[in-house]
């Protein structure tokens, strides 16, 4: 009699297990994620009324710079999200959104500027900044994917001299000076909302390429298994020169954008922005160990991101210690997935 209970006791358990597996299946592959996001917000809502006396959420100006903020990164994120699925690292991007927004800026004076860098190019329409910005990332990229691919030189340390030597070149450029009096043509773009529709289109093209095209599917095959991929049949090296291309013009692209927002282009933008994408591609599902991440998991990593900065600001956490919490989170993220792929293993 106990055996028979013992077994219908399993059975209802193997049931519940299998209901519980299919109801997980059906969920989008990002809800988890999801779910630690709104978490997160209402955590926030709950400190602010402890520490502070007013809600955290219910004040749309600080929605609204939340967002703002995460657009840079998020448009920087989608690319390194790209670059690590395929197991490299990008440690460049930071500095190339320096380069980029001072170069950009040089070519965005106007005729009413002190010291325009070039007296014979100003009052460009705003098409020929935002071209060589993104140009001057995209060359970038390919310097970095042809140093890994061609030399075989670790991604770490083919980004890390690119993040030395592209903040060396801005500084250059600039000579420690700031670039400012854009056009308003220029400066449209990093406007209102113009930043975000630019991230969610960035995202939205790329999602839809990861997902949907023969790149997407070469990209996942390259950073599932490098070996077996070339073995299929797969360039490898030409599509590691794109990865690293499109996260180059993706960075170039931002330090545009940044550059429109605040009407300036300084050497010293894009201060460990590198690291933020990262974190924003991990938080949001990405491996490290390459063939898993998606471009809406790295949307909500950034959002997460901006939600702990302006929260943490919001009840009065100090700037340092900031940084010692989002890098406590990087490695628990690490951490996490390492654990994740052992057991799939």
């Amino acid at each position: 009699m106990e055996n028979v209970k013992a077994t219908k006791a399993m059975a209802a358990t193997q049931n519940n297990g299998t209901a519980w597996d299919n109801i997980k299946r059906k969920m989008p592959k990002d809800m988890g994620i999801f779910l630690v996001m709104i978490g997160i917000a209402l955590v926030f809502e709950v400190l602010g009324w402890i520490f502070r006396g007013q809600s955290f959420l219910m004040n749309p100006g600080r929605l609204v710079l939340i967002v703002l903020q995460v657009a840079i990164i998020g448009i920087i994120a989608v690319g390194v999200t790209q670059v690590i699925i395929t197991t490299g690292i990008d440690l460049s991007s930071g500095s190339l959104v320096a380069l980029t927004a001072v170069v950009a800026a040089s070519l965005a004076q106007t005729a009413d500027s002190i010291s325009p860098m070039y007296p014979g190019l100003v009052d460009l329409p705003a098409i020929v900044p935002i071209v060589a910005g993104i140009g001057v990332g995209l060359l970038c990229g390919v310097v970095n994917g042809w140093l890994i691919t061609k030399t075989g030189i670790p991604p770490f340390i083919a980004t890390l001299g690119m993040m030395v030597s592209a903040r060396g070149l801005a500084q250059f450029y600039t000579q420690g000076n700031p670039i400012s009096f854009l056009s308003d043509g220029f400066t449209s773009i990093g406007q209102g909302s113009v930043p975000v529709v630019i991230f969610l289109v960035v995202a939205v093209v790329f999602h839809i390429a990861l997902k949907h095209t023969r790149y997407g599917k070469y990209v996942y095959a390259i950073g599932g298994n490098m070996t077996s991929a070339r073995v299929s049949g797969i360039n490898v090296d030409k599509y590691l020169i794109i990865v690293y291309s499109i996260a180059g013009a993706l960075s170039g692209l931002a330090g545009i954008v940044m550059a429109a927002r605040v009407s300036s282009g300084q050497s010293s933008m894009g201060m460990a922005y590198e690291l933020d994408a990262i974190a924003a591609a991990v938080i949001g599902g990405t491996s490290l160990m390459g063939g898993v991440g998606r471009i809406t998991g790295c949307v909500i990593g950034a959002i997460i991101l901006g939600l702990m900065k302006s929260g943490f600001t919001f009840i009065g956490v100090d700037s340092y210690v900031q940084d010692i919490i989002k890098g406590a989170i990087i490695v628990g993220a690490v951490v996490i997935d390492m654990r994740r792929n052992k057991a799939k293993r």
